[in-house]
């Protein structure tokens, strides 16, 4: 979900509602989590950089586990937890265990982000297409096509970016994508202190370490950002 509790959706408040065990990630913001059940049991089952995870295993045999104790168990997570994160493998658990889910789509962090920055992800003069990739994967090179990347005419959302960010884009311009090409960083999508780092692949690392970034960021790549 987004970290503006106005764009929960009714469906979303109602199970917040009858959850009696609340299992939440980093990026739920506060304002979000005081929408649940005032006598639930709330756990934070996240990943902060830095500090020791709940790690995925231990959080599949947790929902397990209190599910078939008869609670009313709510998996809140940020952003799109089917974009680069772990619901669809949460989603396998509980069906394997014959578990009865329901899942409330919330807002991808990329869309969102972009949006309340004025950013449209496609545009129909200069993007007709945009590909969703991991920051790790990029920066590592690994499985990448890396002329179907650098192509003109789409967009390139880079998530997890941040530690990568100088290789990353250099990866880009090497595989000849234009330095002057525009792109832009967004710090914390959808929270009230979301901030962009306007730019392009040239000098985009420069003016992030310059801003001294430090929260969840989305990078984003194409004519778009301009």
């Amino acid at each position: 979900g987004p970290g503006d509790p106005d764009l929960l959706t009714l469906r979303a408040l109602q199970l917040m509602q009858k959850a009696n065990i609340v299992l939440y990630d980093n990026l739920v913001s506060p304002q979000v989590l005081d929408r649940v059940r005032r006598d639930a049991t709330l756990e934070f089952v996240g990943k902060r950089s830095g500090y020791k995870s709940t790690s995925q295993e231990d959080i599949n045999d947790l929902l397990v586990r209190l599910a078939r104790e008869g609670n009313r168990v709510l998996r809140l997570k940020g952003g799109d937890p089917f974009i680069f994160g772990r619901g669809g493998e949460e989603l396998l658990v509980a069906a394997e265990h014959g578990i009865a889910t329901e899942v409330i789509p919330g807002i991808t962090a990329a869309m969102g982000g972009a949006s309340y920055a004025g950013i449209p992800l496609t545009h129909r003069h200069v993007s007709q297409s945009v590909r969703f990739v991991t920051g790790h994967s990029v920066e590592q090179g690994l499985n990448m096509d890396w002329a179907e990347l650098a192509k003109a005419g789409q967009t390139l959302v880079i998530y997890m970016g941040l530690v990568g960010i100088e290789k990353i884009l250099q990866r880009l311009i090497d595989a000849g994508r234009e330095v002057t090409t525009p792109a832009v960083l967004l710090e914390n999508a959808t929270f009230p202190e979301q901030r962009e780092i306007f730019g392009s692949l040239e000098d985009l690392a420069e003016r992030v370490l310059a801003a001294d970034v430090q929260g969840p960021s989305i990078i984003i790549v194409g004519e778009v950002a301009a």
